[in-house]
């Protein structure tokens, strides 16, 4: 059966058609020909949205580690799983093998051990993009502990908020990280974190930028010295098909963020099986994920994934613009990189440096380009296409999130004819719905809604951690018996899909989904500030960026609040990080509020994006005269 490895478009029809029509024929095929089980299931598919509940391979036994590493052993022990490319260009690249990996893994997960973490256990990781964080993961993986990462570049509120949601009982960290010249106190930030961390009963500590920091006395221990004295064997525990392998927190568009829970054996088929077919991986390509591990497409396209394939995948730490923004294309000539997957905010940055750029780089070792975190704009996609992949290397515009696990829309590359700004047709056994927003689905072509999915797929996320009637609310209360995506999205004459963005108060910046609830929380915390309202708008580099429309306490007059967008931009950085910082900031008199006292981001969003001759109808409002005085000192 070649079902594994789709090859051409008529191919790609009749897979897609039998994964629709025998879903559970389909994914057992896959399943059962392609992976190592300790004990086969005893039901394929469980589910019904309405609880909603979705269970895969029921009552199947297996270890995630031994289908990534243990399994290649006895062919490719010697092949290079992890590239680890550093920061510093000057630095060597270090080739990790399978047979390596194995033994590392095992010495950190026997370190997790002798720390007294068991099956169930919930580890939190805060490391930067250096080996230690792959590791770290497979090691909880091997022992049945519970990961929760937590992308190093949030704050200190942020990371401790995470940590006491899923009651973590070890943290594991890295003295420092390097980000292109400057090196960051990650150390620093877990200890302010964990001030109010009361469960975390041990801390790790990475060597990386040889920082001098404070280790607490009982709980924090250097790693690599523990990793030295470590067996290299370790035995894997045997786990159940749906026991949890992952927490990954996602902005909420209110409210705190939601740990996304992911199982076992679902999210490791079709992860695998996604990776093998949306980059058209052949046994010795070297490929490229230039996402953080943090992040959900670190978790299956650096991670997960490509492991699963017996792979090799690099591991880059640093920055595109570091020492120069000729990095990228230096990273794929020296290591002849196959398959590069990054985001379209990446690809304006390098863009806006020029073609010329790349004129002093070998590229032609490249066979897939991919884009991912939101749609790519089509200035950004031609630029990519013609001058990194020079008219022959596709691009995947690649739709999904943290919560569907793995790849749910894209073209397979030399299989599907791409489209710019469209994710073209749904993967093999995803079933898309586009609905209007009284509830109906709207059937057949050149039609544009609410994008929705009609039946489960092995890799959804399953609850959210400790919360699952907000996990209902949050994904299957719009519309009856459907997962909601939070997206609007249009289907096209042909059928091929178009994300047109968030319909719910979350922007995403940078590929980063941020909610605005939590920022308007962070900003109202200011004592001179009575209310704020975050919308986003267009941006050249970052797709889009974040305008925020704020009330003062003391009056409204308009005058230099330099000192004061200072002190915001800082309360944002604290409270979730960086990523979150507005990029314009409008003093305002009040806010335009309907008369429950909603504050209508519609229309203040359309302020900010210059669309004034499109407000509707204001005349409803309960203050309609403050939208022309936005207007009026709109920056």
């Amino acid at each position: 059966m070649s079902n594994y490895h789709i090859k051409h478009l008529e191919e790609y029809f009749k897979v897609y058609r039998k994964s629709i029509r025998e879903p559970e024929v389909f994914w057992e095929e896959i399943a059962e020909e392609h992976f190592l089980w300790r004990k086969k299931w005893d039901k394929v598919l469980d589910w019904d949205f309405s609880k909603p509940e979705v269970k895969w391979f029921q009552g199947a036994k297996l270890n995630v580690t031994e289908n990534c590493i243990d399994r290649h052993l006895s062919t490719k022990a010697d092949k290079t799983a992890i590239l680890f490319e550093p920061n510093n260009p000057d630095e060597p690249a270090e080739h990790i093998s399978y047979k390596q990996l194995s033994e590392r893994v095992n010495q950190f997960a026997n370190v997790l051990k002798e720390h007294g973490i068991k099956k169930g256990d919930r580890v939190c990781i805060y490391v930067p993009m250096i080996p230690e964080l792959a590791i770290s993961l497979l090691a909880c993986a091997r022992i049945g502990a519970i990961h929760s990462v937590v992308f190093a570049g949030f704050s200190s509120t942020a990371l401790a908020t995470r940590i006491n949601d899923s009651d973590c009982k070890m943290v594991i960290t890295a003295d420092g990280s390097f980000r292109g010249k400057k090196s960051i106190d990650l150390k620093g930030i877990v200890d302010e974190a964990l001030e109010s961390c009361p469960g975390v009963e041990n801390v790790l500590v990475a060597k990386r930028t040889k920082a001098d920091i404070q280790m607490k006395e009982g709980r924090d221990k250097w790693l690599q010295p523990l990793l030295g004295n470590a067996s290299k064997e370790c035995n894997p525990e045997i786990m159940d098909a749906e026991d949890p392998l992952f927490i990954l927190y996602t902005s909420g568009s209110t409210g705190k963020p939601k740990g996304m829970v992911h199982t076992t054996a679902g999210y490791m088929v079709y992860t695998a099986y996604t990776f093998k077919n949306a980059f058209q991986y052949r046994e010795n390509d070297v490929y490229w994920c230039t996402a953080d591990i943090g992040w959900i497409t670190g978790h299956s396209y650096i991670v997960y994934g490509p492991l699963a394939n017996g792979a090799t995948t690099v591991l880059f730490e640093g920055v595109p613009s570091y020492p120069d923004f000729g990095r990228f294309w230096d990273i794929i000539q020296k290591h002849k990189i196959n398959q590069f997957y990054t985001a379209p905010t990446a690809i304006r940055a390098l863009a806006k440096h020029g073609a010329e750029l790349l004129d002093n780089y070998d590229l032609t070792s490249l066979k897939v380009l991919g884009s991912v975190g939101e749609p790519i704009n089509e200035e950004a996609w031609h630029w990519y296409n013609d001058n990194v992949g020079k008219g022959k290397s596709p691009i995947i515009d690649s739709w999904w999130q943290t919560e569907t696990g793995g790849i749910m829309i894209t073209p397979i590359p030399y299989v599907t004819p791409t489209k710019p700004t469209y994710a073209t047709l749904p993967f093999i056994g995803i079933q898309p719905a586009i609905m209007d927003e009284n509830g109906g689905e709207l059937k057949g072509n050149q039609v544009e809604g609410r994008l929705c999915i009609k039946f489960p797929w092995p890799s959804i996320a399953r609850t959210i951690w400790g919360n699952h009637q907000r996990y209902k609310e949050t994904y299957f209360s719009t519309y009856k018996d459907m997962y909601f995506t939070g997206d609007g999205a249009l289907r096209d004459e042909v059928g091929y899909y178009r994300i047109t963005g968030r319909v719910d108060d979350v922007i995403i910046v940078s590929g980063h989904n941020l909610g605005t609830a939590p920022i308007e929380d962070a900003i109202n915390e200011h004592p001179a500030i009575a209310e704020s309202a975050i919308v986003g708008f267009p941006h050249d580099i970052k797709g889009s960026a974040l305008y925020g429309y704020i009330t003062l306490k003391d009056s409204g007059e308009y005058r230099n609040h330099d000192n004061l967008e200072k002190e915001i931009n800082q309360l944002i950085t604290d409270r979730i990080g960086p990523i979150a910082k507005l990029d314009k900031i409008q003093f305002t008199e009040g806010l335009p509020k309907t008369r429950s006292g909603k504050i209508m981001r519609r229309i203040l969003r359309k302020i900010a994006c210059n669309e004034m001759d499109n407000l509707g109808d204001t005349s409803t409002l309960l203050n309609p005269e403050i939208v022309q005085r936005i207007i009026d000192h709109k920056l």
